[in-house]
């Protein structure tokens, strides 16, 4: 689909749902989200992904490099309100072997190439929790500006990981 260096953005293969569920169910991957997955969720994520495809024309690709699937990156578009919303965001998520390599920043730049040209989004948005530093300095190196704070409604009220900071890049 897109590839540029060693990183190629991709649609899902029913032959990545086994190392996708891996990633999904790693405890040190999903520190910044409420849980890990099970296999069954995992796959119904996939499932939703493919759909979102299906749908908008974008979604949360599968990032592959060397033959491998090293994680995904892309564009989705929001599914709940916010001061933000509606809004398109980016977002990654990779296996701890691809991780720290500039892998991320590869694919995201990737992706947003694909919104803000093929797609021909104004807007693109992207948030973390606060204690995810890594995260949020992807998103400043990638040009985004951080804008503000808000509560993730889909994490329980209470949660250590509610509390969440949002960036924006727009066109141009």
């Amino acid at each position: 689909m897109t590839a540029t260096g060693c990183v190629a953005l991709r649609d899902w293969r029913d032959e990545d749902r086994a190392a996708f569920a891996a990633m999904n169910a790693d405890p040190a991957v999903m520190r910044h989200f409420p849980a890990t997955l099970s296999r069954a969720e995992s796959d119904a994520l996939m499932d939703r992904l493919r759909a979102h495809a299906a749908e908008h024309g974008f979604t949360f690709w599968a990032v592959e490099v060397a033959g491998e699937l090293a994680g995904m990156c892309g564009l989705l578009r929001v599914g709940f309100e916010a001061s933000f919303t509606p809004a398109v965001e980016i977002g990654w998520r990779f296996r701890p072997a691809f991780q720290g390599r500039g892998l991320a920043t590869e694919a995201a730049r990737l992706a947003l190439a694909r919104g803000f040209g093929e797609l021909g989004l104004d807007r693109i948005v992207s948030f973390t929790t606060m204690e995810n530093e890594r995260s949020w300095r992807l998103m400043e190196r990638l040009g985004m500006r951080r804008s503000s704070f808000f509560d993730h409604p889909r994490v329980p009220p209470g949660h250590r990981l509610r509390h969440h900071v949002w960036y924006a890049l727009d066109r141009g």
